[in-house]
């Protein structure tokens, strides 16, 4: 089984700010869109287990709630012109 990418996953809230979290629960951008979309879909919040937040260098379990986000996009960098939209 090939090890997870470390992807980044931006959210755009309502109020117009972003939230950056690094994750390294999925095998590629596909996927994490995919579970994104999913949980959207169900009302559900988004469960990643092997993420950081911010600049911590500890990988923690993280839960996040969709209720608010406008917009997320998940890429393999952190550069504004990369990475698939949901």
């Amino acid at each position: 089984m090939p090890e997870n990418v470390a992807l980044v996953i931006r959210f755009h809230l309502m109020g117009g700010e972003d939230v950056s979290v690094m994750s390294g629960d999925f095998d590629g951008e596909p996927e994490a869109v995919a579970a994104i979309a999913r949980a959207v879909d169900e009302r559900r919040s988004l469960v990643l287990m092997r993420a950081r937040y911010g600049h911590e260098d500890d990988v923690h379990g993280v839960v996040v709630n969709l209720a608010n986000v406008v917009s997320a996009r998940v890429s393999k960098t952190d550069a504004v012109e990369a990475g698939q939209y949901l």
